[in-house]
């Protein structure tokens, strides 16, 4: 069933990218630790007065010290509240939010919009260097330095094995009642102009931990330890190895999330709400 928007409020669409490295993740957790969710909600209440405290949805909850560039949200506000801050929320979020999380557009969203269920794919980047001198400095919160010369083609080559509906249960963290069959639409590694290998995924969803983990298997292929088919193997074997690592949070940025036309909306909700089985 969707998450229909209550009477007298309307759904708003928030698209951000923040700077993971001080945050304990997206979402808000007690003990007061800093968290994405917690400042932009906190900011949100801030700018339109409000004294209750508007729950957003994220597209993809990210971990502590990973970072987004095309992150999505939704928030619901009421009808009072969007028609008097709605066209200058933007501008005051940022005089509000500290400087390493930024809303970039605020717009009412159409109807069956849900920043989480509606999305069609997330598609993350983790960037690596395997320079002798190591990172760049004014990098070094957002690239991993691996002090091995990298194959990146031999990377390439393991990480199209991946591609496709699976069971990525040796690569991911399990969770009670979840599923780990997910759907790779792309998985490749390729190098930039400065040295930096760029390891990008994209997919129907993920599980947790599953893209350090994955990255983790590429850097033992490209750095000679294992073979191009080993993180096949890894796969189909269906449990977790204890040689893959789970790789650093700072190299991973969410670069952007997809979602279908307005009339489809609803309907991929409904799809994605189903608990997945192989084959369906």
């Amino acid at each position: 069933m969707s998450d229909d928007v209550a009477d007298g409020f309307v759904r708003v669409r928030l698209d951000l990218s923040y700077d993971g490295t001080d945050f304990s993740g997206w979402a808000k957790q007690p003990g007061g630790r800093r968290t994405v969710q917690g400042e932009i909600e906190d900011a949100l209440r801030t700018v339109t007065r409000s004294l209750r405290t508007y729950e957003l949805t994220v597209a993809g909850r990210t971990d502590a010290g990973v970072h987004a560039r095309g992150q999505v949200a939704h928030v619901d506000l009421p009808d009072a509240v969007w028609a008097e801050h709605g066209d200058k929320l933007v501008k005051r979020l940022a005089g509000r939010l500290p400087r390493d999380v930024r809303v970039w557009r605020a717009g009412a969203a159409p109807d069956g919009f849900d920043a989480r269920f509606a999305a069609l794919w997330r598609r993350y980047v983790y960037r690596v260097t395997d320079r002798p001198g190591g990172v760049d400095p004014l990098l070094r919160d957002h690239v991993l330095w691996h002090d091995w010369e990298l194959d990146v083609a031999a990377m390439d080559v393991a990480a199209k094995s991946l591609v496709g509906e699976h069971d990525f249960a040796a690569y991911a963290k399990k969770r009670e009642g979840a599923t780990t069959i997910r759907e790779i639409l792309d998985f490749g590694a390729g190098r930039r102009g400065d040295g930096v290998i760029e390891i990008e995924v994209r997919a129907d969803a993920f599980c947790y931990n599953q893209v350090r983990s994955m990255v983790g298997a590429l850097l033992f292929v490209g750095d000679g330890h294992r073979g191009t088919e080993w993180p096949r193997k890894v796969l189909d074997a269906g449990v977790r190895d204890s040689a893959v690592h789970v790789v650093r949070p700072h190299g991973l940025t969410l670069e952007e999330v997809a979602y279908p036309a307005d009339e489809l909306l609803a309907e991929r909700q409904v799809k994605a709400r189903r608990v997945r089985v192989r084959g369906q």
